[in-house]
């Protein structure tokens, strides 16, 4: 948080909700992550719950986040939150478009996987902190 002269009395439920969300968006990509792993060995993949959940949580987390943010008085990076928008919108659309069949292709799985891992570097490399 950058340094205020007065704090607004609206400061720590913000801050508190703030971080409530951060926590479930990175629970939710856990998930995702999790149930994209859990299956590495498997000869034949699928969309399952832990999928599913995981990106609905991440995606509605991160939304109601980027809420929080620009309702705080922080300046928010508005390009790295279209990049993670757009990835995690494209996630969420594959899941979805995949979840009632039997199976999924290799080449589907690794790219969910990819681009799985990609919206946390960004996440990560694509940080304040790190500027």
């Amino acid at each position: 948080m950058c340094n205020k002269t007065a704090a607004s009395p609206y400061d720590r439920p913000m801050e508190t909700l703030r971080l409530i969300l951060l926590f479930v968006h990175i629970v939710g990509f856990a998930a995702l992550l999790g149930g994209l792993l859990v299956q590495a060995r498997l000869p034949e993949k699928v969309v399952n719950s832990l999928m599913r959940d995981g990106i609905g949580t991440a995606f509605v987390a991160g939304l109601l986040l980027v809420g929080v943010l620009e309702a705080g008085d922080e300046k928010v990076d508005n390009a790295k939150i279209a990049v993670k928008f757009a990835i995690g919108l494209v996630i969420l659309v594959l899941v979805m478009a995949n979840l009632r069949k039997e199976r999924i292709p290799q080449g589907l799985w690794a790219g969910l996987l990819l681009l799985t891992l990609a919206n946390i570097a960004v996440a990560v490399f694509w940080s304040p902190v790190h500027t």
